[in-house]
């Protein structure tokens, strides 16, 4: 494998909209609740678990660290729902996606890094890289798709891809 290079933008609605939502609380409508003490930010993202599925919320716990440059080879999707993963406590992490569809190839590969406290939602199919944190210990709100059928392909690329940092 030679191998591909990517270096990721920062992450912006915008930018990532072609492959789901960025999830934080700024620039979206607020609502005052509990007597006006808290600010409620409202409909960040689109959950989907299809017409069979449900709403499945998990913490996902970083076992082991990622060092940057990191190498990679595989991506994958969840084409019967949405994906969402928000960390728990102020973190950076980086997302790779790519559009949804059959396969990927290595030259559709997007690469972003979060401001430390946005999350993401990927929509159905799209294809992403596994979840890579940057601190053992690190925690995610995940929340996905559950359901009686396997809703995980992966795709080995053509080529490895090198993660750089930022």
């Amino acid at each position: 494998m030679s191998g591909a290079t990517l270096k990721p933008l920062p992450l912006t609605r915008e930018r990532f909209l072609p492959f789901g939502d960025v999830i934080e609380a700024s620039g979206t409508q607020r609502e005052p609740m509990n007597a006006a003490r808290f600010e409620r930010f409202d409909d960040l993202c689109g959950v989907d678990v299809g017409a069979d599925g449900r709403v499945c919320i998990s913490v996902a716990r970083c076992r082991t660290a990622t060092k940057l440059p990191y190498r990679f080879d595989v991506v994958e999707r969840h084409p019967l729902g949405s994906q969402a993963f928000v960390p728990l406590a102020p973190a950076r992490f980086m997302v790779v996606v790519a559009p949804a569809g059959e396969s990927v190839e290595v030259a559709d590969l997007k690469a972003f890094v979060t401001n430390g406290r946005q999350g993401v939602n990927y929509h159905r199919g799209t294809w992403h890289m596994p979840l890579i944190a940057f601190e053992a210990g690190q925690e995610f709100l995940v929340i996905d798709r559950a359901g009686g059928l396997p809703n995980c392909d992966e795709h080995a690329l053509d080529e490895s891809v090198l993660l750089l940092e930022s």
